[in-house]
């Protein structure tokens, strides 16, 4: 898996200068375009558009210091409609506008390239096993959200608090199914899945149920796959290690991809809230094979 994503990324730098459809990346990676989207975010750190903006605009400031094009070519040639949108671009990567870094010779900032590794520490098993469910209800409270790669979310924090404690166990009396009890739900993410995009939120839980009360937000989930993960330590930092190792580990080394569909999230912390056991609910199916 990872020796194909890699071949993805040198397509990227071989047309940088042309327009890069993300369904001829997952057919190289021979992946869905969703999961290749959540694989390149999970390995990288960064959206997959946002890498291809910053490798772009890297290539592009180097022309702009050689000086050989005008800045309209170099715009036109990186895809920008007009000088105006490249130096908007430009200056929202390197902190200085391009005619200004050609005229004093500016310290421009790069996006190095990138390749992928896996690294095998072998410290630790991960738990897991794969589930066929029917399909099912979340109920619960809903918000709209903005993203949030680091640390915790105010936007969730404050709508949870926000949430009455009669409301609370009305929703928890819900429950009938696994996952059990209060959950944590993140749905229609944005693909690119940037910084500050927004999802659903639901402070909910899962259920077979139908009859919602009209004060609650449902959300109908279709039948399918899930890999459920389990993982336990010190809270937060078990929840990011368990994020992380779904998509650097178990993916890379399992005959599975991601598949479109909420995301869900168990987690019962201690009574001082330092430690934490976490269940966590991907959407999957069986990944194409070569051949």
């Amino acid at each position: 898996m990872l020796e194909r994503l890699n071949e993805a990324l040198e397509h990227i730098e071989r047309h940088i200068d042309r327009q890069i459809e993300v369904a001829e990346l997952a057919r190289i990676a021979m992946t869905s375009e969703y999961h290749f989207r959540r694989m390149f975010s999970a390995l990288a750190g960064i959206p997959l558009s946002e890498y291809i903006r910053r490798r772009r605009l890297t290539i592009a400031g180097a022309e702009v210091l050689a000086g050989d094009r005008t800045l309209l070519e170099i715009a036109v040639r990186y895809g920008y409609g007009s000088g105006e949108a490249f130096a908007r671009a430009f200056r929202a990567v390197h902190g200085v506008g391009p005619g200004e870094a050609r005229r004093n010779g500016a310290s421009l900032r790069s996006q190095p390239r990138m390749s992928f590794r896996l690294i095998v520490e072998g410290s630790s098993s991960m738990r897991y096993r794969v589930v066929e469910k029917e399909q099912f209800h979340v109920v619960g409270k809903k918000a709209r959200v903005p993203l949030v790669h680091q640390g915790a979310n105010p936007a969730i924090v404050d709508f949870v608090r926000g949430i009455d404690q009669g409301t609370v166990q009305r929703i928890t009396a819900l429950s009938d199914q696994q996952p059990e009890g209060l959950v944590a739900v993140c749905d229609d993410l944005d693909p690119s899945r940037a910084e500050g995009t927004e999802l659903d939120y639901y402070h909910a839980v899962v259920t077979t149920r139908t009859d919602t009360p009209d004060d609650l937000d449902a959300l109908v989930v279709p039948a399918g796959t899930w890999a459920v993960f389990e993982n336990s330590g010190p809270y937060p930092e078990a929840l990011q290690i368990l994020w992380r190792d779904v998509f650097t580990q178990w993916f890379p080394s399992n005959p599975y991809r991601s598949r479109p569909g909420p995301e869900i999230l168990r987690t019962r912390t201690t009574d001082d809230g330092t430690q934490a056991e976490a269940e966590l609910w991907i959407p999957v199916e069986k990944a194409a094979t070569a051949g």
